[in-house]
């Protein structure tokens, strides 16, 4: 056991002397990996960004129903009554106009400019669920609740919810196909990379061939080559989106001063940060070991 630790030590130590060998192409290399990783990593957190944004409104639809003014508690009670005799509603939710103004004061950011206020101006209001969410049914739920008494206008929310929700899966879907093919190009370029090395090193593979070394210890410092390089790109990357976040909350300080509202977009999750790490290293590995293993086999010594 000491020994086989020992066998990849010195083969990681001389993995690293490799790549100090070659700094420009080395660098180049590892910046073309990590830049090419950083667009579907970059695009991945924006939307992961957006949608926990967008979180605290509901995508499933609801009508508003927004009373009067100078409704009275009994008018109320009566539109409530033909809530809950409606066939069609499946639940709502009452809120009142004291109520509405705090949630508007602790959301909008504008508690000075509300307390300003001489009165309140929003009215008593409805949150409607239906049982049947399909656009037309919503629609005539709507039309009906719009023309009972004392509701001066019936609103309904959350359909622009359901559009951006169905936007994020797909610009998700993208990211997962961006880096899918971004994958593919970085197995490739290791391929080449590793095969320009094996056929670099051709003479010294037939030598340590000829002195009875299995395949495997040829091609274990070829792999360590490969899962450095994705390593190491995959550092970059993390590096460029974290610090192109930094950059952007930055900005985004200045704005929520000037509309007192604050967004600050969060970080990589740990759990995405080890994988942004882990796997461009295993994807290095794999094309080290795919192009070793192609050119390899057509190595033999004379």
């Amino acid at each position: 056991m000491t020994a086989w630790l020992g066998q990849h030590v010195r083969c990681f130590g001389g993995t690293l002397v490799k790549l100090a060998r070659t700094p420009l192409g080395s660098v180049f290399n590892i910046l073309v990996i990590g830049i090419a990783l950083s667009l579907p990593v970059g695009l991945y957190v924006l939307i992961d960004n957006l949608r926990a944004a967008s979180g605290q409104f509901a995508a499933e639809p609801q009508i508003s129903a927004f009373m009067a003014l100078d409704a009275s508690r009994t008018e109320t009670a009566q539109i409530e009554a033909r809530l809950k005799q409606n066939a069609r509603i499946q639940r709502y939710r009452f809120v009142p106009r004291d109520q509405a103004l705090q949630e508007l004061k602790q959301s909008s950011g504008l508690a000075d400019v509300i307390d300003s206020l001489q009165q309140n101006p929003l009215p008593d209001a409805f949150v409607v669920s239906a049982k049947d969410n399909s656009p037309q049914a919503l629609q005539a739920l709507r039309d009906e609740v719009a023309q009972w008494p004392r509701v001066v206008h019936a609103q309904l929310d959350a359909a622009w919810a359901r559009r951006l929700d169905a936007t994020l899966r797909f610009g998700r879907g993208l990211a997962l196909m961006l880096g899918g093919l971004l994958a593919l190009a970085l197995i490739a370029v290791t391929f080449n990379t590793i095969r320009l090395q094996v056929l670099t090193n051709r003479d010294e593979v037939e030598v340590i061939k000829l002195i009875g070394a299995t395949d495997s210890f040829i091609r274990r410092p070829f792999l360590y080559y490969g899962a450095l390089q994705g390593a190491a790109g995959g550092v970059i990357a993390w590096l460029i989106v974290g610090g192109s976040i930094w950059l952007v909350n930055h900005n985004l300080g200045e704005l929520s001063h000037v509309y007192a509202s604050l967004f600050q977009l969060r970080q990589l999750a740990v759990p995405d940060g080890i994988a942004l790490l882990l796997l461009p290293l295993v994807l290095g590995w794999f094309g080290a070991w795919l192009s070793v293993g192609r050119h390899l086999s057509l190595i033999e010594p004379s």
